[in-house]
């Protein structure tokens, strides 16, 4: 069984979900902590900087994303799969902006409270779109 969900390649949507939440995880890892050394350390505004720390994790997802949970690829080209996977993101970093700013700004939430929330919902946008438009 353990082989099953960490080592074998699969389609099962969710033996995939499973594998999705670690890499969303520790794509999360590297979008938040980057988000918050941005901010507190290199005082770069937390917009400015929630969008370095998105493309960050973006990249990460991208990479343990096709070597660990998606199996069949629609795309033989990666560079079309990456900018399609690139689109996708930017409609979650689109989505992630937005309910930043929204928590932040108008629910007077602490920003790092508003990307957790956030994240919730980028991370089901990110997951349900790459699964049925790029790796079907």
């Amino acid at each position: 069984m353990i082989e099953k969900l960490l080592k074998r390649k699969t389609n099962n949507i969710f033996i995939q979900l499973f594998r999705y939440t670690f890499v969303g995880g520790f794509a999360f890892i590297v979008d938040f902590g980057s988000l918050f050394v941005l901010t507190e350390f290199i005082h770069i505004y937390y917009l400015i900087s929630a969008a370095i720390a998105f493309i960050l994790g973006l990249g990460t997802n991208y990479i343990l994303s096709i070597i660990w949970v998606f199996d069949k690829r629609i795309f033989k080209n990666k560079y079309i799969e990456f900018m399609i996977f690139g689109i996708i993101g930017i409609v979650g970093l689109g989505l992630n902006e937005l309910f930043i700013w929204f928590f932040t700004e108008e629910m007077h939430f602490y920003y790092l409270i508003s990307k957790i929330i956030s994240t919730f919902f980028v991370y089901l946008w990110n997951f349900f779109a790459r699964k049925f438009i790029l790796f079907r």
